[in-house]
């Protein structure tokens, strides 16, 4: 799947939380006249610890990245980009399912005051990127770049919820949020280490600017300070995801239209925008009933995942995605910050052509009949990672992914391709086609930049990783 949040989620890489406590009876809705019963309480628990899955997962990033300024992963506050472009390498083993096809630049807006402004120059033919942008809810509800907005400059207003302004002259498009906190993750693609320096010249030249400094206009009065609740991924993923969970839906006001009567169930055991949560104030009976719904969601999420194979329908904007909170916690769970069909595409290969675990001890080819290879607008990649631990794999020709952008793939002379996926060197000729695998277990992601409608409706199909004869 996309590799951010294997990055950042596993890395160990939302206004202020009112002081107070809670009761039993203090959770209960105006319209209920009794606290609701164990075995309600506990499906109430289990359907609203799924809704908040993504959030909280996103919360944590943005926590390390712009809130948490002692964090490695801390980007340097809201409104400011941080960029990577150095190739990720089996050294690099903070960082599982690293992608080397496309460094990112990561940035958080603050959008309660005023919204911001993403300038991005003119990009040269031949250069992918993408500026994908996420909300609190993790729905990717916006995107810039070379397939949604062209390779030409642009200037493109991100604003939230609450400003009702016009479009600003100068301003080439604008893009709303449903919630004040956004994310922006920016990728641009790298072809190989020889290609750092001209990453490094082009992201120079992605720019944030609040709409004030973009019209040279004074600046409005600042938005209130926020008492951030610290990460704490044991209280995060325990009772207590209603604390952050009622931290975060705050700034997620005005309430999404549909989720009204959920939210009413929510509010009977707690959870409400900013509404103060302390778990050690409930009865016990009440709290191991919320408890048990928590972990009956995380049985359930579990579930799901295992029967996932593709990133096909786990991403996308608010439209796309509906009322699935499942689909929406499975694809936190399994690569957060994953694009839309649209944009990017994650395939992947856990087994081979008979069901096996991918094995080092054992060789397999990767055959693309003719008039097969992956339709694509951009480019594609595979990439190979040791497992259990999801790293890049040291090798003697120091590759790590192979893909359309290989120097010297060959191809057959009907157009064919064919890649070797193995631990020992394989036979005179088909090292340029060869994707080193380690003596243990892995797994390979195969990633579509600019994905055609075959891909994303299933009429292509990935070739079956097969034993070699």
């Amino acid at each position: 799947m996309g590799s951010v949040v294997s990055s950042l989620r596993r890395l160990g890489v939302a206004a202020g939380l009112m002081t107070g406590v809670i009761t039993l009876a203090g959770c209960v809705s105006q319209q209920a006249k009794a606290p609701p019963q164990a075995d309600s309480v506990r499906a109430i628990a289990k359907e609203a610890y799924l809704y908040a899955y993504p959030m909280l997962y996103n919360y944590k990033t943005m926590y390390v990245q712009a809130i948490h300024p002692g964090d490695k992963a801390y980007v340097g506050g809201f409104g400011k980009f941080r960029h990577y472009s150095q190739p990720y390498t089996p050294e690099n083993r903070e960082i599982v399912t690293p992608n080397n096809d496309t460094p990112y630049s990561w940035a958080w807006l603050d959008l309660r005051a005023q919204p911001w402004v993403l300038s991005l120059p003119a990009t040269p033919k031949g250069r992918y990127n993408v500026f994908q942008m996420v909300d609190l809810y993790t729905y990717n509800f916006a995107y810039a770049g070379v397939r949604s907005t062209g390779f030409g400059a642009g200037n493109y207003l991100i604003a939230g919820p609450h400003w009702n302004g016009g479009t600003p002259k100068g301003i080439t498009k604008v893009l709303r949020s449903e919630t004040d906190f956004v994310a922006i993750l920016g990728r641009t693609s790298l072809n190989g280490a020889a290609d750092v320096k001209n990453v490094q010249a082009l992201q120079a030249k992605y720019q944030l600017r609040p709409l004030n400094a973009f019209e040279r206009q004074p600046a409005p009065a600042a938005a209130a300070p926020v008492d951030w609740l610290p990460w704490d991924e044991p209280r995060a993923t325990s009772v207590d995801f209603i604390a952050y969970l009622n931290q975060l839906l705050q700034f997620t006001q005005p309430q999404p239209a549909g989720e009204e009567a959920m939210m009413r169930r929510f509010a009977t055991i707690g959870i409400a925008p900013g509404k103060p949560f302390d778990a050690s104030k409930l009865d016990a009976a009440t709290r191991q009933s919320i408890a048990d719904g928590v972990a009956d969601a995380k049985a359930a999420l579990l579930q799901a995942q295992k029967q996932t194979r593709s990133s096909i329908g786990l991403f996308g904007s608010r439209e796309a995605m509906g009322s699935d909170y499942t689909k929406r916690a499975v694809a936190a769970a399994m690569g957060i910050y994953g694009n839309s069909k649209e944009e990017a595409i994650y395939l992947g290969y856990e087994e081979d052509a008979q069901g096996n675990p991918l094995d080092g001890s054992k060789a397999y080819v990767i055959r693309f009949e003719p008039g097969q290879l992956p339709p694509v607008q951009f480019f594609w990649s595979m990439t190979l990672y040791d497992l259990p631990g999801r790293h890049l794999v040291e090798n003697p020709i120091k590759r790590y992914a192979i893909g359309d952008r290989t120097p010297g793939l060959k191809y057959g002379k009907d157009g064919s391709l064919t890649l070797y996926v193995q631990h020992a060197r394989p036979a005179k000729g088909n090292e340029s086609n060869w994707l080193p695998a380690p003596e243990g277990k892995f797994n390979i992601v195969a990633r579509f930049y600019g994905p055609k409608p075959a891909v994303i409706d299933g009429t292509w199909k990935l070739p079956k990783a097969e034993l070699a004869p």
